[in-house]
């Protein structure tokens, strides 16, 4: 496994994404176990889009604008719904001090998971990304894809968890002041419309 696609995939993880705001509001308003479990459930919403790529699924898909633009829209409506949920009293990523009625971690896995799966631009980066990690001549390419987006899974996993449990650490002290919550949820709304934004002129 090239340390090129090492790096590379550690930085496309690490970049600032709907998974990773998910993670981190999961740990400010529920704390680290929380974050974990959300974490995870952004990794399993990485699975649909990895065996789309393996199956040739994913090419299909890019060749049809009106399943791309489909699944782009849904997408969309979902990062801007979670702007909304965020800001108003007692939605789903609100972060607040309350115990009563938590999540469930199904009902966090579930969520997470269709963070990722109504992402178009995770097939993008599994049909664009990892064939150039595979040689022409490879006698198993699609085992060899399994093995190098395992890793990729692995990264995700381990950077979102750091993410949540650091935001985690970080709850008491935030929770604390009144001004720093309401500032913190405009903030988590902001970057999920300006990713909706982004994600709405992302082409096939």
């Amino acid at each position: 496994m090239s340390p090129d696609f090492l790096l590379t995939s550690l930085i496309v993880v690490a970049s600032p994404g709907t998974g990773a705001l998910v993670t981190i509001a999961a740990g400010l308003s529920r704390g680290a176990r929380a974050s974990v479990v959300t974490a995870f459930g952004c990794t399993l919403g990485i699975v649909p889009h990895m065996l789309a790529a393996i199956t040739g699924l994913a090419a299909l898909l890019h060749a049809s604008a009106l399943a791309f633009q489909a699944i782009k829209v849904l997408g969309v409506a979902y990062l801007l719904w979670m702007a909304w949920a965020t800001l108003r009293a007692g939605g789903p990523l609100k972060v607040d001090t309350t115990e009563g009625a938590p999540r469930s971690d199904g009902q966090a896995i579930r969520h997470a998971i269709l963070v990722n799966v109504l992402n178009p631009k995770l097939s993008i980066f599994f049909l664009a990304f990892l064939p150039q990690f595979i040689a022409r001549d490879e006698a198993r390419p699609a085992l060899l894809m399994l093995q190098l987006s395992g890793v990729f899974m692995a990264m995700t996993f381990a950077v979102f968890a750091v993410y949540g449990v650091f935001a985690a650490a970080l709850r008491e002290r935030v929770l604390a002041r009144e001004g720093v919550l309401r500032w913190l949820r405009r903030g988590f709304a902001a970057a999920f419309v300006g990713l909706g934004l982004k994600l709405a002129i992302v082409r096939p």
